[in-house]
């Protein structure tokens, strides 16, 4: 499955546009993250723990997206957005959503 941003892929013609795919995840930050997260805060740094959340989260957002293409019989994802939200009453939540034109090619 080619996933990409670009409104084409190069060097290849699109057959057919199979429709708007997405993929959404919603992850809960944990006590111990935050902790940690706070302690960064105060010395300064990154904070790792939200940053592999994050790409986690991402990437669990891509890859739904992906099979969700695929079974539409798309070999491909074009014009891919990528939104974050923080979502819950203390911001513990993160959605990550993903979404592209899931297209057949030549």
């Amino acid at each position: 499955m080619i996933l990409t941003t670009t409104p084409t892929v190069e060097g290849r013609t699109i057959r057919e546009y199979k429709g708007v795919v997405f993929g959404e995840v919603i992850s809960g930050v944990n006590f111990l993250r935050d902790l940690a997260a706070s302690v960064r805060d105060l010395v300064g740094g990154r904070s790792t723990s939200y940053e592999e959340e994050l790409i986690n989260a991402r990437s669990q957002a891509m890859d739904e997206m992906a099979e969700r293409a695929a079974r539409l019989g798309a070999d491909a994802v074009i014009g891919i957005d990528i939104d974050y939200e923080v979502l819950g009453e203390r911001g513990g939540m993160l959605m990550v959503t993903a979404s592209g034109t899931a297209v057949k090619l030549d």
